[in-house]
């Protein structure tokens, strides 16, 4: 199980910075996920999709730092004074951020299904088991998903 959780990684970060929106807290939540995964492996069924097991796992660790951070109400700093911050000339980097920040615009349900479906690959059954939701429920949201970053992208053009 180690070998397949080390190859998800990359697929596991890029899933948790879609969510999160900031690398770091993405590392923290791969790595929380990663600990809790390793410690619940038994639970794993093996004929199911570990993939689809531990994406569940990294959604369902960030739902929990925002309820903690909600509790602590914490202060950070607001979403406008880290614009422009990194800004590459490069036009693919900048195409990319696009795409983020429409993505970040999203609501979370929506989000978390595009970044599913259409930035890891999964199948819509897959996603569905790691949201714990039903295939319609993927279905819908992820049209609503693609037509609002279609809107907000043609607004940009």
């Amino acid at each position: 199980m180690r070998e397949l959780l080390c190859e998800l990684l990359p697929r596991l970060r890029r899933f948790a910075r879609s969510l999160t929106g900031d690398p770091h807290d993405a590392d923290d939540v791969v790595q929380l996920a990663l600990e809790r995964a390793l410690a619940r492996a038994p639970q794993w069924r093996a004929g199911e999709p570990l993939e689809a097991w531990v994406f569940g796992i990294v959604r369902n660790a960030w739902i929990d730092e925002l309820r903690a951070r909600g509790r602590r109400q914490q202060v950070f700093a607001p979403e406008e004074a880290g614009e422009h911050v990194g800004s590459s000339p490069m036009e693919g980097q900048a195409a990319a951020m696009t795409v983020q920040a429409a993505m970040a615009k999203l609501p979370p349900e929506q989000r978390e299904v595009v970044a599913l479906v259409l930035v890891e690959g999964l199948a819509y059954r897959e996603a569905a088991e790691a949201l714990g939701i039903p295939i319609g429920t993927v279905t819908s949201r992820l049209a609503r998903g693609r037509e609002a970053l279609q809107q907000m992208l043609d607004g940009l053009r």
